[in-house]
């Protein structure tokens, strides 16, 4: 069961990014959208990220 909730991910991942790429290029108006809301997704995953672990942003907390 795992796996097809991992095969999901990947599929609605792999989609996302081709409507990326082919919003870039001026896709129809659903390509925009979907590419607009991986983007969105993207940078929620990139700001939550960022919340639980500071130490990858390039300060350290040993700065002397």
């Amino acid at each position: 069961m795992i796996v097809l909730v991992l095969l999901g991910v990947l599929a609605l991942t792999v989609g996302g990014c081709v409507c990326v790429v082919w919003a870039e290029r001026g896709g129809p108006r659903w390509v925009r959208a979907v590419a607009t809301t991986t983007l969105a997704a993207g940078e929620v995953v990139r700001r939550s990220e960022g919340n639980r672990r500071p130490g990858l942003n390039g300060t350290t907390s040993d700065d002397g």
